[in-house]
Formats: C-alpha cells, structure tokens, sequence
C-alpha cells in the first residue's frame, strides 16, 4: 500500500493544508502507472506514476516518490513528489522537500519549502480567488423635516 498508516488515519492533511477535507477520494499508489486524462472531485493523491492531464476543481496531492508528467487545472494543489509540467490551481500551490518540479505554475498563492528543487517559471493570478469587497463610507442619518 503506498500510504502509512499514520498517513491513512489523518487522510490528505497528513501532507498538506490544501486538503482539509480530511477524505481522500482516490489514490494512485506506489507501483502503479497510469497515461491518460484524469477528471475527480475531491481529493486525490498520486504516489505512483501519471502521465497526461488532470483536471478538478478540488484538490490533488503528489505524494513522495509520485511521477507526474502532466497538464495539470485544480483548485488546490501539493507536491511532494516529482512533477514535469505545467500547473494551474485556481486557489493555492504548495510544494515540500524533497519535491522536484520542472515547468509553469500559475496560481492565487505558493509556499515552497526550503530543500525543494525548482526550474521553472511562477504565474500570480488571483483571477480565481474573489476580489476584496469595498465598503462604500457610512453617511450620517439624517431626518427629514
């Protein structure tokens, strides 16, 4: 099985806080190797390899030792593993040591821990987090004769 124990009891938050639904939906364990288009909800962990595109609104955990070749469009996104490609994740991007990553990340917020390695290029866009509201100035209440 490619999660410890420890890890399978704390679900996703064991390796990150993008997965705070403490539920992981599908895992792609060590060993395993899969090409294709991959679409989910939820979240999802890779620990083996993946080749091709992933697509989701929620969150997707490369864990450590995972290959991912891919295109990749989330919500939120960890990498512990080794990952080729380039990313989107409308929300946020963390990678943690001893990820390797290679290739465009485009994203609202980035943590990169020290002891990672990275070479590639990082996109702000905070066009799919919501804009800060304005409060509009409070005007004295006045009485009408």
């Amino acid at each position: 099985m490619a999660m410890r124990k420890d890890e399978v009891e704390k679900g996703p938050t064991a390796i990150g806080s993008a997965g705070r639904s403490g539920e992981l939906n599908a895992l792609l364990g060590k060993g395993s190797a899969f090409e294709g288009k991959l679409v989910f909800e939820g979240t999802v962990r890779i620990d083996g390899k993946f080749t091709g595109e992933i697509v989701s609104t929620d969150t997707l955990i490369v864990g450590e030792g995972a290959e991912v070749k891919a295109q990749i469009q989330v919500g939120s996104l960890v990498i512990v593993g080794e990952y080729n490609g380039d990313a989107k994740a409308s929300k946020s991007i963390e990678i943690k040591a001893p990820a390797k990553v290679r290739g465009t990340l485009t994203t609202a917020s980035i943590v990169i821990e020290r002891g990672v390695f990275f070479d590639g290029h990082c996109k702000m866009d905070t066009s799919g987090v919501p804009a800060p509201t304005t409060i509009a100035p409070r005007r004295p209440i006045t009485e009408s004769p």
